[in-house]
């Protein structure tokens, strides 16, 4: 088959050298997103399909709109016979996906219908998955929403990050898509319609969704800094250092360790005196008598210990202060001034 590839992250890559290796079919061209300014200095820098390519002879295009006049005619004059789109970045109108006699098939990092969107993979993570996967699947005019070709899961350890959870589903995308073709090319590819009573979505990451929120339940938080990890990171504030952000790289969940119920007026236990002025206040999402969520409740160990919305706590395993290089919770406690009693932002 003649082959148009469509991809720009780094997702992609994986897929794009199984393409490369299969004698069977025959890759007419690349589409990549076009070089963006990075850095600290802005200076432009390819996509990693690009850089992935690097010398081979390939004819790649990288237009900054892929439904004009224009860019489709470039396309079409590649005659592709079947067209494969894998993290690329841009929407694709009616026109050019009826340009391949065999259509458009499209490698999603999710089971879908769950997880239709830009993210899937963080949000997995993010949310406390147990499993999740790759389908491969026919585009259509909306988002994520074509005929499904086949699906493949992937167990999610409960201590794969979203990068690390990212690089193991890349493999499994190029092998499913691999199978796939192979369905494709004896015309036996099915297509199966996607429940909308099952879809869930994965919006694009913002750097504010990094923030964390001391009021969801402890299993939540750490599920979400391990998701947002490398991108958009998690972070909170520190007051007591000025306000200053750092980022949380790695956290644990710590059972039992936040102050007991009020007697009459008074803790149970004197270990958490400190903490009396802040009792009963209840933060958002904790039970009266407790501290409020984000209040700092112990200083020794392993990291701070952080309280959360359901009665649980979380150890600060690794952080990054602001301005600083990354350092281990024990490390952090040692350098910078915190107080038990102290909320966090």
């Amino acid at each position: 088959m003649r082959i148009l590839f469509m991809g720009s992250a780094g997702f992609a890559c994986p897929c794009l050298e199984a393409l490369l290796t299969k004698r069977e079919d025959v890759v007419v061209g690349v589409v990549t997103q076009p070089d963006r300014p990075k850095g600290r200095n802005l200076e432009l820098s390819a996509c990693p399909v690009k850089t992935y390519l690097g010398s081979r002879q390939i004819p790649v295009l990288s237009p900054e709109k892929i439904n004009t006049v224009e860019s489709l005619a470039e396309l079409r004059a590649l005659a592709p016979e079947l067209i494969v789109v894998v993290a690329y970045g841009q929407l694709l109108k009616s026109e050019l996906l009826a340009m391949a006699p065999l259509g458009i098939i499209n490698v999603h990092g999710s089971l879908l219908p769950k997880y239709r969107g830009a993210a899937p993979i963080q949000w997995a993570v993010a949310n406390g998955e147990d499993v999740s996967g790759v389908t491969t699947m026919y585009l259509n005019a909306r988002m994520d929403a074509g005929d499904m070709i086949m699906k493949r899961e992937l167990p999610i350890a409960r201590t794969d990050t979203g990068g690390s959870y990212h690089d193991k589903l890349s493999l499994v995308g190029a092998e499913l898509l691999s199978d796939t073709l192979e369905l494709i090319r004896q015309g036996k590819a099915p297509r199966m319609a996607q429940c909308e009573a099952e879809v869930t979505v994965a919006p694009k990451l913002k750097k504010a969704d990094g923030r964390i929120d001391w009021s969801l339940p402890a299993d939540r938080i750490e599920s979400r800094v391990r998701g947002f990890n490398p991108w958009p990171g998690s972070f909170c504030v520190i007051p007591s250092d000025g306000g200053k952000t750092i980022k949380v790289l790695s956290v644990r969940v710590e059972e039992g360790t936040h102050p007991r119920p009020l007697r009459g007026g008074e803790l149970v236990g004197s270990q958490y005196s400190m903490l009396d002025p802040l009792l009963g206040r209840g933060g958002v999402g904790c039970d009266v008598g407790v501290a409020p969520c984000g209040t700092v409740i112990s200083l020794g160990g392993d990291g701070p210990l952080i309280q959360a919305g359901d009665g649980r706590a979380i150890r600060l395993l690794e952080v990054q202060p602001e301005g600083r290089k990354s350092m281990t919770g024990a490390a952090f406690l040692c350098g910078y001034s915190l107080e038990v009693g102290l909320l966090v932002g």
